[in-house]
């Protein structure tokens, strides 16, 4: 591209135009590829801090990586925790009993999950010390027949730190007069939230050593490792290195696969939104096809002389393009600039309407997530930025082939 031909359209792009009904439809697609890129990056942005708003809530008392065993139980986690911790990735390592049971306090009972561990070591691969809301997560010792419950499951059963509830062991003991299940009474020394329904409302907590002593098992025997990565993403490639270390007797599973199904809405959520609102980007774009249109029929004159002086169909094509590029290009420019402000500050801007109406879209009540969470990551800029531009670029090229097959010698018989 030659300097007269950009400086031909760039003068075209901001010179005032005979016929005012023009320079109103390119300015109906610079606001439209505005718009559409800002919203379309502050929804990918939001995507993103929902995405990591649950994953830190899931993860925060489930484990990256999991190790069980064919038979039932481990009986050598010491080990089986060394060779993990071998590997650089591993940041933690702790063992658990993964059981059933019912909770019964005044006459209410619950269907739960008890999972056996040891205070020290579970801490450093769940956050159940920074989530309690009652009590003390180190107050779990052995021998000492302490719980510590979700918020959801306490207030179902309506017990507190201080009141004692008795779990209902499904391993029945033989008798005379038949089976009967084994109960144990705990003390609810704490409660925590999760901010995880299926945790909050069906997890209990008791020490190792208590569930080993109730589900009959030995004192070295567990159900389990749960490991702690250094990072969250590398959890699958991990679980193929540990295959390659262990025997077969061992299987392994990662988040990815446990709550497959939660991130996997997530992710379909925000491809179908980005779809949509990049229509908008798309009917914009192609609206500058209309505008270019035209220009050209506008402009046929010009053609014609610059033809007469010497241009070719191609010089004539290229200051067109030039023309549409840069409505794009200014576009794009402001919807990145919109949304990149209106991504940062959402939060802000929602808590702002919030009191200004005095209401609330995210009510505590129903949802667990209550604020906006926002997160923008420049892979999805970028591509928001280079979609819009490329489809600005496409819907030039029509107009511009037209422009270049505009005959001289008509054009100026006409004019």
């Amino acid at each position: 591209m030659t300097a007269y031909e950009f400086m031909i359209g760039l003068r075209y792009t901001r010179a005032k135009r005979r016929n005012h009904f023009i320079s109103f439809i390119s300015l109906i697609s610079l606001l439209g590829i505005t718009l559409g890129m800002t919203a379309l990056i502050t929804v990918m942005s939001v995507m993103n801090g929902f995405h990591k708003e649950v994953r830190a809530r899931i993860l925060g008392v489930a484990s990256h990586v999991q190790i069980g065993s064919f038979q039932g139980s481990v009986t050598d986690w010491q080990e089986l925790a060394a060779v993990a911790m071998k590997l650089p990735q591993v940041a933690a390592a702790a063992p658990y009993v993964d059981a059933q049971g019912m909770l019964s306090y005044q006459q209410v009972v619950r269907g739960v999950s008890v999972r056996g561990i040891l205070p020290d070591t579970e801490n450093k691969v769940a956050d159940f010390a920074s989530r309690m809301v009652m009590g003390e997560f180190h107050q779990l010792q052995a021998g000492a027949f302490g719980m510590v419950i979700g918020l959801e499951l306490s207030r179902s059963l309506g017990a507190y730190p201080g009141d004692k509830i008795t779990l209902i062991s499904p391993q029945g003991q033989v008798t005379p007069a038949g089976i009967l299940p084994r109960m144990k009474q705990f003390t609810v020394v704490g409660v925590f939230e999760a901010g995880h329904f299926e945790y909050d409302s069906g997890l209990a907590l008791i020490h190792l050593a208590d569930a080993q002593k109730l589900y009959r098992m030995a004192p070295n025997e567990v159900s389990g490792v749960r490991l702690k990565l250094n990072d969250l993403f590398q959890a699958p490639q991990v679980v193929r290195d540990l295959v390659n270390r262990l025997t077969s007797n061992y299987y392994l599973t990662d988040w990815t696969q446990q709550h497959a199904n939660y991130f996997r809405a997530i992710q379909i959520e925000k491809r179908m939104l980005s779809l949509i609102l990049a229509l908008i980007i798309a009917v914009a774009a192609f609206n500058i096809v209309s505008t270019l249109v035209m220009a050209v029929t506008d402009k046929q004159s010009d053609i014609a002389i610059l033809r007469t002086l010497g241009a070719s169909p191609s010089s004539i094509m290229k200051i067109f393009i030039v023309q549409g590029t840069m409505i794009g290009l200014l576009g794009t420019l402001l919807g990145l600039l919109g949304g990149i402000l209106l991504a940062y500050n959402v939060g802000d801007l929602v808590a702002w309407i919030e009191g200004l109406f005095n209401i609330q879209f995210l009510s505590q009540e129903v949802y667990y997530i209550s604020k906006i969470p926002s997160e923008p990551q420049l892979s999805d800029i970028v591509t928001v930025a280079l979609v819009s531009f490329v489809l600005t670029l496409l819907a030039t090229l029509y107009p511009s082939y037209r422009a270049s097959k505009v005959n001289p010698a008509e054009a100026l018989r006409y004019e």
